[in-house]
């Protein structure tokens, strides 16, 4: 296993040189970031000049690729060319947004996907089975920002002319009430509630969908009937013997699914107002930030192929059966 590991980790800095590579020449051709200063009639063709050099602009590609490869792999990102903020401290902030957004949803996606899916297995064609497939459909089928949009309208609007509340149940926008102080975790849970299930719906019915064909076959195989045979309790024989190896193909998915909440959840972010990494890319990205642009899409690339290796590793973990050279 360590040499499975070790050997995943040497083919993945190839990948990351190449891939640092393609993303430095396509950020660098799509975003110029003295284009906002032509505008201002003040500043002359001299001083933007000027500004050229001091951001190295005027150099080669490769040498500004290098030197930015260097800087990135020391750990010095620089600072925001709009906001002079250290680009470090506003990923690590847009990270923890988001990995707290997307951990919470992942989770309630996960919880609820799995058992739907053992249920809808386990009660194949039943009432439940057929609901839970026609929900997965639906879910599916509806766009994110749709749905973002109309539960902000239901708790947001509906719900408070209805009931006649002073506020929303649940909050429609930001981390936390305008003008508070310190940290509320009702408050927080709050914000939290509506991105999250937002985020969930379309996982849960994914996860369902994957978990329902994978414990059908597994719940026809020859060990499952040994195991009743032998006179293990039903339950024992989902849970322990089913479910186990029923999870071995979603693993993958998951996996990805998780890796890729580094990058943040741009349209959930967007119209919830969650600084997340989704949130800080869009800005990047409109403002020709490549400063913060280039670290997010490497620590978006490292994440995923890091979990990636993570999904192979569980694979060994929930069927001993598999074994790494």
């Amino acid at each position: 296993m360590l040499r499975f590991v070790l050997r995943r980790a040497l083919f993945s800095i190839p990948l990351l040189l190449i891939a640092s590579v393609l993303v430095f020449t396509v950020i660098h051709l799509t975003t110029d970031p003295v284009a906002g200063l032509r505008v201002n009639p003040r500043i002359s063709p001299a001083d933007m000049e000027r500004y050229r050099h001091d951001l190295g602009l005027d150099r080669s590609g490769p040498q500004q690729y290098f030197a930015w490869l260097g800087n990135f792999v020391q750990g010095n990102w620089g600072t925001s060319l709009f906001s002079s903020i250290s680009v470090s401290s506003q990923i690590r902030e847009a990270i923890a947004n988001s990995v707290v957004l997307g951990v919470t949803g992942f989770a309630l996606a996960l919880l609820l996907g799995l058992g739907i899916g053992v249920i809808a297995a386990v009660r194949q064609y039943s009432v439940f089975d057929y609901v839970a497939t026609s929900g997965a459909f639906v879910a599916l089928s509806v766009p994110v920002f749709w749905f973002a949009l109309i539960m902000q309208l239901v708790f947001g609007v509906y719900l408070v002319q209805w009931l006649h509340l002073t506020e929303p149940i649940l909050f429609t926008a930001g981390m936390s009430v305008p003008g508070s102080a310190g940290f509320d975790l009702v408050d927080r849970l709050r914000h939290l509630a509506l991105p999250a299930i937002v985020l969930a719906v379309q996982l849960v019915a994914v996860y369902s969908r994957y978990m329902r064909a994978s414990m059908l076959e597994v719940l026809g195989s020859d060990y499952l009937r040994t195991a009743r045979a032998k006179g293990v309790r039903e339950r024992q024989v989902i849970v322990n013997h089913g479910m186990r190896n029923a999870l071995i193909p979603i693993t993958t998915q998951a996996a990805i699914d998780f890796g890729s909440l580094a990058a943040g959840l741009i349209a959930t972010e967007a119209i919830f107002q969650w600084p997340g990494m989704g949130a800080l890319f869009v800005r990047a990205m409109n403002d020709g930030d490549y400063a913060i642009a280039l670290p997010w899409v490497m620590l978006t690339m490292a994440f995923v192929i890091v979990f990636n290796l993570v999904a192979d590793i569980l694979y060994a973990v929930l069927d001993p059966r598999i074994r790494y050279a």
